[in-house]
C-alpha cells in the first residue's frame, strides 16, 4: 500500500477517541515525529467515518469505546467502504477480549491504553509497515489458540461482537431501553441479544446476567 502523504511529505494519521485529553496527548506525540502528521480527529463513529473516507489517512488510531458506538463496528465500516487506511486499535479493556476481534474486523494492531504513550509510535510504525502489532502475551495467546489450546473467558469468547458490546453496556449499568437508544435498534432486538448472551453464559435469569456483566466490567473495564 502506498501511503497518502500530507503536503509536507509526512504520513497522515487520524485519531478516533471520545476523550479529548487522550486525543490531545496522542496528537502531541505524533506531531513530534518528523515523518508523521495528524490529519484529523473524531469522537464518534459517523464523524470518524466521514474523516477517514474523505482524507484517507495512512493510519487511523481507533478506540474501542466511542461516544455513540463501538470501534470494531467502525473498523468494519471502513473496510466495507474500501478505504485502504491501516488501523491501530487502542482500548482500556484487556486485549485478551478484544484484540482477536479487532484483527478479524480488519485492524492490524492493538495496544492497551496503559501502554499507549510509551509504545504508540512503535505501534504506528509497525502498522505502517503492514505488520501486526500485539503485545508479546497476546501474540502467544493467539498462537496457543491456533494450535488448539483456547483460553476460556467464562463464555465471553463465544459471543458475537454485538453481544459482547451489549454485555459491556449491561455491565456499565445501562438499561435495555438505554442500550437500544445508544445502538439505534429496537428494544426487542436488545432483548433477543440478552437471551442469547444468557444462554451462552448458562445463566438462569436477567438478574444473574446483570450480576455477571457488572462483575466482568469491574474486572476488565
Amino acid at each position: 500500500m502506498e501511503h497518502r502523504l500530507s503536503a509536507s511529505g509526512r504520513v497522515t494519521v487520524a485519531i478516533v477517541d471520545d476523550h479529548p485529553l487522550v486525543r490531545e496527548g496522542l496528537a502531541a506525540r505524533i506531531s513530534a515525529q518528523p515523518d508523521m502528521e495528524v490529519c484529523g480527529e473524531a469522537a464518534d463513529i459517523e464523524s470518524a467515518l466521514e474523516l477517514i473516507v474523505t482524507k484517507r489517512p495512512s493510519v487511523a488510531i481507533v478506540d474501542i469505546a466511542l461516544r455513540n458506538g463501538h470501534g470494531i463496528d467502525l473498523i468494519k465500516r471502513i473496510v466495507a467502504a474500501g478505504v485502504n487506511t491501516r488501523m491501530l486499535v487502542v482500548s482500556a479493556y484487556d486485549e485478551s477480549f478484544f484484540a482477536e476481534r479487532a484483527l478479524r474486523a480488519g485492524a492490524l494492531g492493538y495496544i492497551n491504553k496503559q501502554e499507549l504513550q510509551g509504545q504508540v509510535v512503535e505501534a504506528l510504525r509497525t502498522v505502517l509497515r503492514g505488520e501486526r502489532y500485539l503485545s508479546a502475551a497476546m501474540a502467544q495467546r493467539l498462537i496457543a489458540q491456533a494450535i488448539g489450546s483456547r483460553v476460556a473467558h467464562g463464555g465471553t469468547e463465544t459471543m458475537t461482537d454485538r453481544e459482547l458490546q451489549i454485555f459491556q453496556l449491561i455491565g456499565r449499568g445501562k438499561s435495555t431501553r438505554e442500550i437500544a437508544q445508544e445502538l439505534n435498534v429496537s428494544v426487542h432486538t436488545i432483548d433477543s441479544h440478552r437471551e442469547h448472551i444468557r444462554a451462552k453464559l448458562d445463566l438462569h435469569n436477567g438478574t444473574e446476567l446483570i450480576q455477571r456483566a457488572v462483575q466482568w466490567h469491574i474486572e476488565n473495564g
